[in-house]
């Protein structure tokens, strides 16, 4: 049987692989796109293997998962929030992460910024967009992006650096292809507009069953759990609050 460090590590290194091949169909380097690894459920255990085997960035989806965690693995990786964000978690949000993926609505990004002025520090945001058209995911819609911005981007403690979304969950990764190419088109549309203090450095899309779509259609941020960690199902529940 493979001990738990040596399968993650293998896993991490055929995800690169897979990265590095997106990257160069679509022209790029794999130096270009970011792998946020995402331990929604993964123990301390092996979040220091994978971060032993090289991972610098790691994706948690809840606010309060999380924070067991960053207090016993620490803060010399990057931490990502890549899940709904409440507006009352705001707090604990900006104390605990480095950049926060999901903002969806003025109201939440008011809260983000109210607690990055009490603890004197700039949070980067991704506004995350309903690129599907789903009732069941959070997002803006695409018509409602440009008051979304122009509501958020003079909030102090607030620095929008891109766009986030969670593509449909086909049977066929092609079939997401739309939502990242919408994604990717948004995206040269806010730059059009020259919005003083907007940038769309990073256009985060793609998971384990579609990032190298997401890659060929323009992402450079990619957020991938089961591929690196295996299967949640087969996880032990140790770590999950």
């Amino acid at each position: 049987m493979i001990p738990e460090p040596e399968r993650i590590a293998d896993n991490l290194r055929r995800v690169r692989e897979r990265i590095n091949a997106a990257a160069q169909r679509a022209g790029r380097r794999i130096e270009d796109v970011r792998l946020v690894g995402v331990c929604k459920g993964i123990d301390v255990e092996r979040i220091q293997a994978v971060i032993a085997a090289g991972l610098t960035d790691l994706g948690e989806n809840f606010v309060q998962e999380a924070q067991g965690k960053i207090e016993a693995v620490g803060k010399h990786v990057t931490w990502h929030l890549v899940g709904h964000l409440q507006t009352n978690k705001a707090k604990a949000a900006v104390s605990l992460f480095d950049i926060i993926q999901t903002v969806d609505s003025v109201k939440l990004a008011e809260a983000i910024a109210k607690r990055c002025e009490q603890a004197g520090r700039t949070m980067p945001v991704l506004l995350e967009v309903n690129t599907s058209g789903e009732e069941s995911k959070f997002g803006v819609l695409p018509g409602n992006l440009r008051a979304v911005i122009e509501g958020v981007r003079e909030l102090p403690g607030i620095a929008v650096q891109g766009l986030m979304t969670i593509g449909r969950m086909p049977a066929d990764p092609e079939d997401a292809r739309p939502d990242f190419r919408l994604l990717a088109s948004l995206a040269r549309q806010v730059e059009s507009w020259g919005i003083a203090g907007v940038e769309m450095r990073w256009l985060s899309m793609g998971m384990t069953a579609d990032f190298e779509v997401a890659i060929e259609e323009g992402a450079n941020i990619v957020r991938v759990g089961t591929g690196i960690f295996g299967p949640r199902g087969n996880l032990p529940r140790r770590g999950i609050s």
